[in-house]
């Protein structure tokens, strides 16, 4: 009988279930395990845990709870291996790759250690005659966190560090696509001293994030995806009255202008276009290139470094990158390739119909390169989500940024250039969430945040950082009197003033 991968609720991980999915190893298209996905009861058990354990989190010093990620952070990296076997396993991820994830994964612990910092309020000492005032960031209950399969790891510990040093309790619910690493992250908490309860995960499918998206306990939703499903998350979540920050998906545009560092530039949008499969939401899918003679170079210079891409299993770590998630998401990345070239593009260089030896039924794509792309074609409008970079070509930088600025999709961009004037103009008036210069990933540090603009984020904040505390706390202000010599006042019926 095939391993269970199950639940966590109140501190026990439990493998009851009516309904399982297999988890396969994209790297082969075999069955690894099965994993028990969360009807409505299992999820609501989930949440009754976490309710319970609440008034105690709560009123835990947060000190005591830094001190909790701090000996979480330890054990992160003390299981760093078993973890990236488990992302290489069921996402195909490379284990440098993996590696990477998870130490962006743990810096947002990091930040997490700074709990008495990061909540301390503001005083005003003698706002009016004997009157003080102060404000105080108070946690919202239990919060909910929905991930997606391209960084199981890294994208929960974008949340839950966060809302739980804030004081509030969590139910995860990640990827059923590849489970296991989320599910053994959580299991570590409990073992950092985590009191049970306060950490909980649910695997399932639509009918679990329903669940957390109608019960009235759960007081906000944090969750990464695609747009379209973003959008619904949010319209449902603030519909149910709870705080939502959905990120959806992304077109991310790198501008390469005539006096860039060319070498530096396609080394640059090698390893940001074709790294992790192109499956994150900040890989650069568009190189828009100032004018033909760049594009031309581009081109070249790109096939050449092309040439030497590896592609296999997560079990050599020399491959540059691995398979796709699944059969069905290799299909659609091939069928955004297809469509271009039937809409007249020119693929360049082709990965399709990569066979890895020993591997063949693995569901591999390899790095391709698609010239001659207009804005009117289907690849272009479509998130791909896989390995495949677009060159489109304009006659100006300004040509350029209002092709980026048109586009539904605002998650991350990025200029190559030697000029800085260029840079700042472009850093300023772009409308965009996150700006590289010379940088093809401008994911922020944790102790900045992650967001998008336009149709790349629904709700007012940001992922982790400084925002993350705005979104798990609320704030409160709280004005106190205590009248001198024991003086009573008459009755005062205008607005209250400081004069």
């Amino acid at each position: 009988m095939s391993e269970i991968v199950g639940h966590l609720i109140g501190g026990q991980v439990v493998t009851d279930h009516t309904r399982s999915l297999e988890v396969l190893n994209p790297a082969t298209g075999r069955c690894l395990r099965q994993v028990a996905l969360a009807d409505q009861a299992m999820v609501e058990r989930a949440i009754t845990a976490a309710a319970e354990a609440f008034p105690a989190w709560r009123n835990t010093p947060p000190i005591s709870r830094a001190r909790i990620m701090f000996r979480f952070k330890e054990l992160l990296q003390a299981n760093a291996d078993k973890i990236c076997q488990l992302l290489g396993e069921e996402h195909g991820k490379i284990t440098h790759d993996a590696k990477g994830e998870l130490q962006r994964g743990i810096e947002n612990v990091e930040f997490a250690c700074s709990a008495p910092h990061l909540l301390k309020g503001e005083h005003s000492k003698n706002v009016g005659p004997a009157i003080d005032s102060w404000s105080e960031h108070q946690p919202l209950g239990v919060v909910a966190g929905i991930t997606p399969f391209n960084f199981p790891v890294m994208v929960p510990l974008w949340m839950y560090p966060a809302a739980l040093v804030c004081g509030n309790c969590f139910v995860l619910k990640p990827s059923e696509r590849d489970p296991s690493a989320a599910l053994l992250v959580a299991q570590l908490l409990s073992e950092a001293g985590l009191p049970d309860g306060v950490m909980n995960v649910v695997n399932g499918d639509a009918e679990a994030v329903d669940t957390l998206l109608s019960d009235a306990r759960v007081e906000a939703i944090s969750f990464v995806g695609s747009t379209p499903v973003a959008q619904h998350i949010y319209t449902s979540a603030t519909a149910h009255g709870k705080r939502c920050q959905a990120l959806g998906g992304a077109k991310n545009h790198a501008i390469i202008m005539p006096d860039a560092d060319l070498d530096n530039a396609v080394s640059q949008l090698v390893g940001a276009a074709f790294g992790s499969s192109g499956e994150r939401c900040m890989a650069l899918s568009v190189a828009v290139a100032v004018g033909d003679a760049t594009a031309d170079a581009l081109i070249e210079k790109m096939q050449q470094q092309m040439t030497s891409l590896k592609v296999g299993p997560a079990t050599d770590d020399e491959n540059d990158f691995g398979p796709l998630i699944s059969a069905q998401h290799l299909a659609k990345v091939v069928g955004h390739i297809d469509s271009a070239e039937q809409q007249g593009a020119k693929v360049v260089v082709d990965g399709r119909g990569l066979r890895v030896q020993g591997h063949e039924d693995g569901y591999f794509l390899g790095g391709t390169l698609i010239d001659r792309v207009t804005p009117a074609m289907d690849c272009y409008q479509a998130e791909i989500f896989g390995p495949v970079l677009l060159v489109v070509r304009v006659n100006s930088m300004r040509d350029a940024m209002d092709l980026i600025d048109a586009h539904e999709y605002g998650n991350g961009t990025c200029i190559f250039t030697r000029d800085g004037e260029a840079a700042r103009f472009f850093s300023d008036h772009i409308k965009v969430g996150m700006v590289g210069i010379n940088v093809p990933l401008p994911v922020p540090v944790a102790y900045h945040s992650f967001g998008g603009w336009k149709r790349s984020l629904f709700g007012d904040l940001s992922a982790y950082g400084p925002d993350a505390v705005r979104f798990y706390t609320r704030r409160k202000t709280i004005t106190q009197r205590w009248p001198e010599g024991g003086i009573r006042e008459a009755a005062n019926f205008s607005m209250p003033t400081l004069d």
